[in-house]
């Protein structure tokens, strides 16, 4: 589904002789600083009618102006999979993700993914990066999940990560005895070889 896009705004004052780039995410916040450069370059977003480049300097009181087409993100088919929806709002999805889901389509899992369900959900998702998604799950974990439904919401929620002002904890259920004792204290990422399983990183 594809959403076309018709604003206008006049560069204030608190952004006199700031980068094009700069301003347009300023003014744009809905949208990615790459997306935003990109549609610079291609000349979707301009300056009082003229296309600049990035780096140009814009002037209190310019126009920017943008004319653009949101296109789909991927070619991901929407499936009808049950979702088990705990909150949702205009802006976000919280999905309390079954064991057994794959979170997004890869290798061995083109479809039958929890984006190909949220596409099913609400197909104005497709212009969305990974339908929304901004963080995942294992396909054995089971867990809430925070999906964006809207492009600012998506750019809010990946500033929020990075900057570390989501936390999320997890639980860890272990069948049988634990006859050694002790705590894991180390440092946990992906495998640099095996690619599907994690591992203990050293520095």
């Amino acid at each position: 589904m594809t959403e076309i896009i018709n604003r206008q705004e006049a560069v204030p004052a608190a952004l006199n002789y700031a980068r094009f780039d700069q301003a347009a995410s300023s003014m744009f916040p809905e949208f990615s600083r790459s997306r935003l450069q990109a549609w610079i370059k291609s000349g979707a977003l301009k300056a009082n009618g003229e296309v600049l480049r990035p780096r140009d300097k814009v002037h209190e009181g310019d126009v920017l102006s943008l004319s653009a087409e949101l296109q789909p993100e991927g070619r991901f088919e929407p499936e009808p999979i049950a979702l088990d929806v705990v909150y949702e709002d205009e802006d976000i999805l919280v999905i309390n993700k079954p064991a057994g889901l794959v979170v997004h389509p890869g290798a061995g899992n083109p479809g039958g993914t929890l984006l190909n369900a949220l596409l099913n959900h609400s197909p104005v998702m497709d212009t969305l990066p990974r339908a929304g998604i901004v963080h995942r799950l294992d396909r054995d974990t089971t867990g809430l999940m925070v999906v964006a439904k809207t492009l600012e919401a998506h750019n809010d929620l990946v500033m929020q990560l990075q900057a570390r002002d989501v936390h999320r904890e997890y639980d860890a259920v272990v069948m049988g005895s634990m006859t050694g004792g002790g705590v894991v204290d180390e440092p946990m990422g992906r495998h640099p070889q095996q690619r599907t399983k994690m591992a203990v990183l050293q520095g």
